[in-house]
């Protein structure tokens, strides 16, 4: 099968081709407005005031200095408030009452002329608290733990296939392992910022939102509105990692203070205040258990995960699915566990779920391997499995093997060490994979008399180019030059569509995209005369096509290559090269592809090397809460990173034959570090991230 990073010459109409992100241009020259840059007539400014205890009850609240402050309008808090309905989502029903469920949540919103104002008058709030002792420990061994019904996304939280426990203790090799993935923050370059105004009877927002569809639903809930009274746009949203891909407290407290005074107001978070009130990825605490014979075939494959979820609203890791997916095993266990501790409620982070359990499946397939002797790639491939373990459904499509020998070639792969002065190098490897998501949407598709085309969809674009691939899409179906289709997407007046979530967008959008254009190219092809000056229009929806459940197992898969050098002085790791080989369907754009597929390996280098968070136990808050303490990676940190993709085409998934690209690319990448370090250095670090303390500590215990 042939393997590619870019498509030969094509057509720029074409999808698949390389086209430029349409809106490039107003984003560098600072055209595009996001949330909070859209200056409405009389807009004033609200700055949050957070909660400095991790579980207790607000006593009082002591606003007169901060209203004495030239150009503070007012200070809303559980007392005067607008009341809202209760919503689904209990940490939106934000300033309704006296609850404090986890360090940093609201109570109290200052509103006022501009934005300085607004902070320095959060200031001279003073609040009075009645503490509770809380717990924000998570451990293994928790007497909380238990086995929710479900872990997120739905998937049952415990299945068994066999007799696990007893195949693993026959197996001639055993690997017995522990990892530790600590919390993680999405912290998107765009803080989550709305601006909302009320218009006599109509509610008017502008959010930073992932899907815009949701929010109106839950404001006309909250509001007591009809839907249709209320208008949410995101016409640039600047990145969200799952962070935005529910409402968040910003866009309530805006439309609270918008109604109170009567004014627009906006609220802009500060990247302080994200890791406690717009979700986070839950600590997961993992044992993974491998059994196999002396020809490397697995024969038990065990993986137990703990995490932690709120009190206030249950969210379960699902780290233990991909366990479900990769490798064939007659025997099989995986189960989550949770504890519900005083914390802010974990939420979706790229590739939730799959991100830290394949760090521990993978790195466990990693110790077996060294314990057979065999060649990592080599024992994956010796697991392969004809169907999808869990269910028996056939594959629609699974090309992990060519990803593996592809990779391998293109990376230079060696099993080898080497040394370099006081720096050891190493090689490692891992196997990725994500589901196939696809949900229902709807489009329009108009003709116009000056021979442009125009296609409605109310798709968020969260930077991954997806106004770009629409159009092709369009295009394509349309037989007509790229330049000549116009995309509008990012409002609630647009036909519904889905959030940008899952790595489902393009493949949902894009569906119905498609079909509305194949509609109206049908129409066009018998349509006598010049078209009526309203032009000419065709719409679809795929509601029961897209959401019909399907006889095969569906999945993105692909293969992450990494080569170390650590310094045996300092503990520092550095990564030379990164190289992902993905086998995502057909890829609708070369260029946004490459752009996502890098974004997201990049994202696990920082998961590998040195993005970790803290709850202190003392005070219940997150230590590492901004881009200082927080340390994602930089372009210094990525010398060398690669993408390439098997040239696949799925019919199975939808009319276009792609999958989704947007998480893949983080999946492997940790594990595959993680592998390149015990490769480098002979010492198998089991907790992320490797920093240098920890990795200078494990070479001087193991020269001991």
């Amino acid at each position: 099968m042939a393997a590619t990073s870019a498509p030969a010459a094509r057509s720029s109409t074409a999808v698949g081709a390389p086209a430029e992100r349409r809106e490039g241009p107003e984003k560098v020259t600072g055209r595009a407005r996001y949330a909070a840059e859209h200056h409405l007539p009389g807009r004033a400014h609200a700055w949050p005031v957070t909660a400095a205890v991790a579980r207790g009850r607000v006593r009082s609240v002591d606003a007169a200095r901060a209203l004495e402050l030239p150009g503070v309008i007012a200070v809303l808090t559980h007392h005067n408030a607008p009341r809202l309905a209760e919503p689904d989502d209990p940490m939106l029903w934000v300033l309704q009452d006296d609850r404090v469920p986890h360090h940093g949540a609201f109570v109290a919103l200052v509103v006022a002329e501009d934005l300085e104002t607004a902070r320095a008058g959060a200031a001279e709030v003073r609040v009075v608290y009645a503490a509770e002792a809380h717990d924000v420990v998570l451990r293994a061994d928790h007497p909380g733990v238990y086995e929710p019904e479900q872990a997120n996304a739905g998937y049952p939280a415990r299945r068994e296939q066999g007799d696990p426990e007893d195949a693993f203790a026959e197996s001639t090799v055993r690997v017995d392992a522990r990892y530790r993935v600590p919390p993680l923050h999405n912290h998107p370059m765009e803080p989550h910022s709305s601006t909302a105004r009320f218009d006599g009877d109509r509610l008017l927002v502008h959010t930073s939102s992932q899907g815009t569809t949701a929010v109106r639903a839950m404001l006309a809930t909250a509001f007591g509105m009809p839907e249709e009274r209320i208008t949410v746009g995101a016409e640039h949203v600047g990145g969200g990692f799952g962070s935005k891909g529910t409402p968040r407290p910003d866009v309530v407290l805006a439309a609270l203070a918008a109604r109170h005074t009567g004014r627009p107001v906006t609220v802009a978070l500060h990247r302080r205040m994200l890791p406690f009130v717009t979700g986070h990825r839950a600590p997961t605490l993992h044992r993974v258990r491998l059994g196999a014979g002396a020809d490397g075939r697995l024969t038990g494959v065990l993986h137990e995960v703990t995490t932690h979820t709120s009190r206030t609203k249950e969210f379960v890791e699902q780290a233990a699915v991909p366990a479900r997916v990769m490798y064939a095993a007659p025997h099989r266990l995986t189960v989550h566990r949770a504890v519900a501790l005083d914390v802010p409620v974990p939420s979706w982070m790229r590739a939730p779920g799959e991100a830290p359990g394949m760090y521990a499946l993978e790195s466990a397939m990693d110790e077996l391997a060294d314990e057979l002797g065999m060649d990592p790639i080599e024992l994956r491939i010796a697991n392969e499995p004809d169907t999808e373990p869990d269910s028996g459904r056939p594959f629609s499509s699974r090309h992990l093997v060519e990803c593996l020998r592809e990779g391998a070639h293109r990376f230079r792969w060696s099993r080898e060490a080497t040394r370099e002065g006081p720096r050891l190098v190493g090689q490692g490897v891992a196997a990725a994979t994500y589901p196939v998501g696809v949900r229902p949407s709807t489009a329009v598709a108009l003709a116009l008399p000056d021979g442009t085309f125009t296609v409605r969809t109310n798709a968020t674009d969260i930077g991954t180019g997806a106004r770009t691939v629409l159009a092709q899409i369009a295009a394509d179906a349309l037989g007509v030059p790229l330049e000549r289709v116009r995309t509008e997407i990012g409002s609630t007046e647009l036909p519904p569509a889905p959030l940008a979530g899952g790595s489902s967008g393009s493949s949902s959008w894009g569906w119905s995209v498609h079909g509305a254009c194949t509609r109206l190219a049908a129409a066009l092809a018998v349509h006598t005369g010049p078209l009526p000056p309203e032009g000419l229009s065709a719409e679809a929806d795929t509601t029961g096509r897209a959401d019909a459940e399907s006889p095969y197992a569906r999945h993105a898969f692909g293969a992450h290559f990494a080569e170390v050098a650590v310094d045996t002085v300092t503990g520092e790791t550095r990564v030379r090269r990164l190289l992902g080989m993905y086998a995502a369907g057909r890829i609708l754009n070369a260029r946004t592809a490459r752009s996502q597929f890098v974004g997201g390996m990049t994202m696990g280098l920082g998961m590998a090397l040195t993005e970790g968070s803290t709850l202190d136990p003392a005070f219940g808050d997150f230590a590492e809460c901004d881009l200082a303490m927080y340390h994602v990676p930089a372009h210094a940190d990525v010398p060398d990173i690669e993408a390439h993709w098997i040239d696949e085409e799925d019919p199975h998934v939808n009319p276009m034959g792609s999958k989704g690209i947007g998480e893949i690319g983080i999946v492997g990448t940790a594990a595959a570090i993680g592998n390149a370090v015990r490769r480098a250095t002979g010492v198998r670090f089991r907790e992320l991230p490797l920093t240098p303390d920890k990795v200078r500590a494990g070479l001087r215990t193991a020269a001991r």
